[in-house]
């Protein structure tokens, strides 16, 4: 869909969203993680709440291994607006990805019987019985939609959530699909099942708008941004969520740039933290980035398999799942005899044709959700009925891998 102005600036008519917002969700909340983002949203939004009387449930899930700064600016803002929201500070056992390490593909913030970066702080939730839906190591990706369901109460409930369409393909697609369920032809609205819809106030916003707003309105912001600017990042460069992602992970050098003493702990903490700090900006084929080699006297087949064989007896298991799913499907799609070796890069680039290279980049990437041979992520509470399933699959489809 081509973008279509809308004769208005972006933050009138955000402004005007978050209104529209308030006068038909009788339960509103904001999704809060300190970044530069979600900040100006909860200040647009507080702003609009506080003039109208309404609280507004404000939801900060604490991934542990964070900036310092980020979290005195969490704390700061919860302070800031502490007579007029509901505030949920949230340390919890959670999987969040790392893709920084084949043994330890995810981590788990919180987690039960190690050292943690860092102590919660006082009015933090730990009480695993607080939540009727927790459960112990859910995924970060359940836990939220679950939180908006229980935090609706039944009723009509909007997740002001601070993504921004010019940030990647993906986000503009969230807000910009006609097929998707939303409020009443609001394509910045999302349905996401019972009375919860997600709210996209700042979608059409430029990087450049968010530091506008900051400079003219003077609302606190986080000051880690001020310090990776120093550190030599352009403001469409500086990010702060959980570092160990996929995307993430290329800023993870940062931390002993910019905190060397939550660093230390970190490496402590998370399994492959240094290797990917040291690495994951470089060309080749350590982490996958950009351009990839063999040796000279394997195919990309043999070499995907010799790549298999080096891994974790889990990590192998379901990597090979992933890529015998990969291999059904294209075979049921005109490649009968299995997929060549390697294709022409660019169209392997837009997942227009399959390879063995495009698995091996895969593999090298640690791209546990396979994301590039155009996978989405499992849900963990189906995922051990789905190992169980895929086993049998791999022995009916005849593919032996790893």
């Amino acid at each position: 869909m081509a973008k279509v102005p809308l004769g208005i600036n972006v933050y009138d008519a955000a402004r005007q969203r978050i209104a529209w917002t308030f006068d038909n969700f009788p339960r509103a909340c904001v999704s809060f993680s300190g970044g530069k983002d979600s900040t100006v949203m909860l200040h647009l939004v507080m702003e609009e709440a506080i003039r109208r009387g309404r609280k507004v449930g404000v939801l900060f899930i604490d991934l542990e291994g964070q900036y310092r700064l980020t979290i005195e600016h969490i704390q700061a803002t919860y302070d800031l607006y502490r007579d007029h929201i509901e505030p949920y500070w949230v340390c919890l056992p959670v999987v969040l990805r790392n893709a920084v390490s084949q043994f330890q593909p995810r981590w788990i913030c919180w987690e039960d019987g190690v050292e943690w970066v860092r102590q919660p702080p006082p009015t933090a939730i730990t009480d695993r019985r607080f939540f009727p839906f927790y459960r112990y190591a859910m995924e970060f990706e359940e836990f939220v939609p679950a939180f908006n369901e229980w935090y609706a109460g039944g009723k009509l409930c909007a997740s002001f959530v601070g993504i921004r369409a010019d940030e990647s393909l993906n986000r503009y697609r969230t807000v910009a699909n006609p097929k998707k369920a939303h409020m009443s032809n609001k394509l910045w609205t999302t349905w996401t099942g019972g009375y919860c819809y997600n709210v996209y106030p700042i979608y059409d916003w430029r990087t450049q708008d968010v530091w506008v707003y900051n400079a003219k309105t003077g609302r606190p912001y986080n000051r880690i941004y001020d310090l990776m600017h120093q550190a030599g990042l352009t403001i469409h460069q500086m990010r702060i969520c959980q570092p160990y992602g996929d995307d993430q992970r290329k800023g993870l050098w940062l931390f002993h740039v910019i905190e060397p003493e939550t660093w230390v702990k970190i490496v402590a903490r998370v399994n492959g933290a240094n290797q990917g700090a040291l690495y994951a900006q470089e060309s080749g084929n350590i982490l996958g980035r950009l351009r990839i080699t063999k040796p000279d006297h394997l195919t990309w087949q043999q070499f995907a398999n010799l790549l298999l064989a080096s891994m974790p007896e889990r990590t192998r298991e379901h990597f090979a799942n992933k890529i015998a799913v990969f291999l059904h499907w294209w075979e049921e799609r005109g490649y009968p005899n299995g997929i060549p070796d390697a294709a022409p890069a660019e169209q392997e680039a837009a997942r227009e044709v399959p390879s063995w290279r495009r698995v091996c980049k895969a593999l090298l990437r640690n791209d546990y959700w396979c994301k590039g041979l155009s996978f989405s992520q499992t849900k963990s509470e189906a995922y051990q009925k789905y190992l169980r399933i895929m086993r049998r699959r791999r022995e009916r489809w005849g593919f032996r891998l790893g």
